[in-house]
């Protein structure tokens, strides 16, 4: 079967939203506009945090609102084998490092520079960038502490990964940025420092893994939040580290709050069951986020 196909990936970390509605209604729409697919993705590598209750909730409330989507449904927790081996793919390469630094270990580092007047760089979503010190670490002294059992994720060293690329990198962006960024655009990993690919007990993260799903689930338009906009230049690069082909995205406007803040799973007035609850029905909510 061919034409576009796209995916409505939530996490059942909580219940779905107006914002998840409205996304998972305009892949939807856009899909059925097209003649293409629709891919539902349940994206629960934080097994910590993800539960079947609000896994069931999520296809309970993409019933309600009609929206269909193929069988079977892509649970992440069931593919750990696919990241692992992209993941290998990456350390093999010489393109990622375990680093071993606490949070506490980070915030003091950084802490101590700005005392001294330096400014620590921050990445687009205003977290500081991880320092650089691990990446100095002898390869015998990672072997060591691994093997001694301490804890460690896996991250991506980018310098070392945008010079094995060579070259720059773009996106097709048929949506828009927080600046209005249309078009092709050239991603700046850069922006996100060395992050966090895999941990010790996960053998992988949000970055690789959507990108390793998006490629086997054969996905040709990722229309998601702007939220995520700065986040394609990192998966881009990851794609082209791993010889993945590059999606179309599409980033949408938010559903903002009365406070202008974007929705959150903690806001219960928001909660699709709880709209269901009091009353509302699916065309109620297609107006409510202006569909």
């Amino acid at each position: 079967m061919t034409g576009p196909v796209f995916r409505f990936a939530p996490s059942p970390n909580g219940e779905l939203h107006l914002g998840h509605a409205y996304s998972a209604l305009l892949n939807a729409r856009m899909a059925a506009e097209t003649g293409g697919r629709l891919l539902l993705r349940i994206e629960d590598i934080d097994v910590a945090r993800c539960t079947p209750q609000f896994e069931e909730g999520i296809y309970r409330d993409l019933a309600w609102l009609g929206i269909e989507w193929e069988q079977p449904v892509r649970r992440q927790s069931d593919h750990f084998d696919d990241y692992a081996e992209a993941l290998d793919r990456l350390v093999d390469a010489g393109l990622a490092y375990p680093s071993f630094m606490s949070r506490g270990e980070v915030r003091a580092i950084i802490a101590e520079a700005e005392t001294e007047g330096h400014e620590w760089p921050r990445d687009p979503d205003g977290a500081p960038l991880f320092p650089e010190t691990e990446r100095r670490l002898s390869q015998r002294e990672r072997e060591a502490r691994m093997q001694a059992g301490d804890p460690y994720a896996w991250r991506l060293d980018t310098r070392a990964a945008l010079a094995h690329v060579g070259g720059p990198i773009f996106w097709e962006e048929q949506g828009h940025g927080p600046q209005g960024q249309t078009g092709l655009l050239r991603a700046n990993p850069t922006a996100w420092g060395d992050v966090v690919i895999a941990r010790k007990e996960v053998p992988t993260s949000y970055h690789l893994s959507v990108v390793v799903d998006d490629a086997l689930q054969g996905v040709t338009h990722v229309v998601r939040g702007r939220d995520l906009f700065f986040a394609t230049a990192m998966q881009r690069l990851l794609q082209e580290l791993l010889g993945l082909p590059a999606p179309v995205y599409v980033h949408h406007d938010l559903v903002l709050g009365d406070d202008g803040r974007k929705l959150s799973k903690s806001r219960q007035d928001t909660g699709l069951a709880t709209l269901r609850a009091a009353g509302l029905t699916p065309d109620d909510i297609r107006r409510m986020v202006g569909l």
